[in-house]
């Protein structure tokens, strides 16, 4: 229990990237699975962990989703707009960049009634300031210039009568296509690392969350992983075939509020 409420870390990746060519080494702050919630993850707690994000003086912020955490085990709901005001804070030269996780959907009930539609959620983001890519890409003004891609959830919508089964809300073949205008190299922030194994290698470099690195780790294993490929995709840098994954460990919980050997992260990569 201390882990969830207590500590937080950096964890830091320096990533070369072919094709990098003259552009300066860009910085990210990449924060996922929040799951807001008292007493679990409470605007105190986020307001450290934005802070913290800050402090590195990233080039971008990027958020990988899941910012609700509305699990049985919670005393109290958070305000989504008092958590997206702490979060509106972030600051960095090319702003703030996000995609949206399952509980996002899932959060909105009259979202999942219509199965189908954006979640209110990303509507206070954007008014926030911040910016949510749905299956969009867009070039940040990075040297010449770097593509920054965001894909829908793929377990977005609740199939009626389908115990635990979902429809996704995104389209890798949408999310990309703008890519084909140049050679810039491509970056990609999808929710679900599970979208990974579609990914090809003109992307560069796929930031994840979702899978809390199992929550619970022991030894570099955990018994239990939100992914449909289990360890494959559990946690940290995965490189297969020349492309490259890192899925972040996150911050908060899901289910129980138990985090043991998976320390609530924030992850600073650099590329160069």
């Amino acid at each position: 229990m201390v882990e969830p409420g207590l500590l937080l870390r950096v964890t830091e990746y320096d990533l070369p990237v072919p094709g990098w060519g003259a552009r300066p080494p860009l910085v990210l702050s990449v924060i996922a699975d929040i799951h807001a919630n008292e007493p679990w993850m409470p605007l105190r707690r986020i307001r450290r962990i934005v802070d913290t994000a800050n402090e590195l003086r990233p080039d971008a912020h990027l958020l990988l989703g899941d910012i609700p955490g509305h699990f049985p085990w919670i005393r109290r709901r958070l305000p989504m707009p008092e958590v997206v005001a702490e979060l509106a804070r972030l600051r960095a030269p090319l702003g703030t960049h996000a995609v949206l996780g399952n509980h996002d959907y899932w959060d909105d009930d009259a979202v999942q009634r219509r199965g189908e539609g954006r979640p209110a959620l990303q509507g206070l983001q954007e008014g926030a300031g911040i910016r949510v890519l749905v299956n969009q890409a867009l070039r940040l003004p990075h040297g010449d210039g770097v593509w920054l891609c965001g894909a829908g959830s793929s377990m977005a919508y609740r199939i009626p009568g389908g115990g635990w089964r979902f429809r996704g809300a995104d389209n890798l073949t949408a999310t990309l296509a703008p890519l084909a205008a140049d050679d810039a190299p491509a970056i990609l922030m999808a929710h679900e690392p599970d979208q990974f194994v579609n990914v090809p290698g003109r992307v560069a470099l796929t930031l994840s969350g979702h899978t809390h690195g199992g929550q619970v780790r022991l030894f570099g294993w955990s018994p239990v992983i939100g992914s449909r490929y289990g360890q494959r995709f559990a946690y940290g840098l995965v490189e297969e075939a020349g492309r490259r994954l890192v899925v972040s460990g996150g911050l908060g919980c899901s289910v129980l509020p138990v985090r043991f050997g998976v320390m609530p992260e924030i992850v600073r990569v650099r590329l160069s």
